[in-house]
């Protein structure tokens, strides 16, 4: 496939908001701070997400992702550079006004196909075609850059051992009851509502099952975990901006059937479209905003979002044969694919790395169709 010729600047592009931070840190290695047993955690993880696969293959008879196994939903659309970014946000994929075409993928967290009755945390993945710049390791060569967001602003745990040992609970789950699954997601659903009601929020709860039974299309979502932007260091954040995807925030779907939300989000871009901001938190305080610590929520009073690109999708079916084959089976997803300007930074970003990699991996060879960065999206 032939590279597309994208324009620089594109003939009408919105312009920049003028607020931005001024003073974001510069990145220092010393930020980082690798974990004891880094190297043996990454080794156990691919382990264990191996594992999950192992199983989902045996169960479908086709190779899943080992999380987020589930799509709801697969967009073709277009992303905007915004005109007129400060000099700390035109980094990276943002340095440069223009459009590119991307490719969206929402999902939900698990690593087994579930009934959407088991409610769990979405996830919106986002893939930019056509960035040019200076390659992270393993993605030499493509001209690609991916974003692997999550509906809530902070990661679930601090540090990458801790993760693994909750991806370990995960894996002992995988195949397991799936009727009881569904009535103890029912439960923490009611649980999660009295506690919202009184003001707060469980992120355990969601991501048990708990997860409130609305539509994922009016939903924000987050990095959650930082990566470089540039020489500074950043979050990013997904937010629907359009009136028709604003009026689904909190949206009830019913999730009476299997794939409820798959469907609420077909039958949305049967006849509508909707476009999201794509912003940015600069990192201005590692105290309040450390790098190591992922739970943490970087406080927006200190730095908030600032909008650098704008995404629109058109009316389109949004699930068919033929882009099940092209975007769930034939491509990958992962914040390593892409610039330097963005690599992921801390320990949980760290031991990721080679789980991304052992994923896709084990799609290729297990699948008919093979996993491979795209370079133009042709009639998907």
């Amino acid at each position: 496939m032939t590279q597309p010729n994208f324009p620089e600047t594109a003939p009408v592009l919105a312009e920049a908001s003028p607020h931005a931070p001024l003073a974001p840190l510069v990145y220092e290695p010393s930020f980082e701070q690798p974990e004891e047993d880094e190297a043996e955690t990454t080794r156990e993880m691919v382990e264990t997400l191996r594992k999950i696969s192992e199983t989902v293959h045996k169960d479908e008879g086709h190779a899943y992702r080992s999380v987020h196994a589930k799509s709801h939903g697969l967009l073709r659309g277009e992303i905007e550079v915004l005109q007129g970014l400060p000099a700390v946000l035109a980094q990276g994929a943002f340095a440069h006004p223009g459009i590119r075409p991307v490719v969206m993928r929402l999902s939900s967290t698990p690593g087994d196909l579930l009934d959407d009755k088991v409610s769990t945390p979405r996830g919106l993945a986002l893939k930019i075609i056509g960035v040019e710049g200076v390659r992270l390791p393993g993605s030499e060569g493509d001209t690609t850059q991916d974003f692997v967001m999550i509906n809530g602003p902070a990661f679930s745990t601090p540090t990458a051992k801790k993760f693994l040992g909750s991806l370990k609970l995960l894996a002992g789950t995988t195949d397991k009851a799936p009727g009881a699954k569904n009535v103890l997601s029912a439960a923490l659903r009611g649980l999660e509502s009295l506690i919202e009601k009184a003001g707060g929020e469980s992120a355990m709860l969601k991501s048990l099952g708990g997860h409130p039974a609305t539509n994922p299309l009016g939903e924000t979502y987050y990095t959650q975990v930082p990566m470089l932007y540039g020489p500074y260091m950043a979050k990013l954040s997904l937010a629907p901006v359009s009136a028709e995807l604003t009026a689904l925030k909190d949206a009830p779907v019913d999730l009476s059937n299997p794939d409820a939300l798959r469907e609420a989000v077909a039958r949305h871009f049967q006849t509508r479209g909707g476009t999201w901001e794509l912003r940015v938190q600069l990192c201005v305080d590692l105290e309040t905003m450390p790098i190591e610590d992922a739970p943490v929520v970087w406080p927006e009073d200190t730095s908030p979002y600032v909008t650098v690109a704008r995404i629109s999708v058109s009316p389109q079916p949004a699930w068919s044969e033929d882009r099940v084959r092209a975007v769930n089976d034939g491509m990958a997803f992962s914040p390593w694919h892409g610039l330097a300007a963005h690599r992921p930074i801390g320990s949980i970003m760290r031991v990721r790395k080679a789980a991304y990699e052992m994923a896709a991996r084990f799609r290729s060879e297990h699948n008919p169709v093979k996993v491979s960065e795209p370079r133009e999206l042709g009639n998907l």
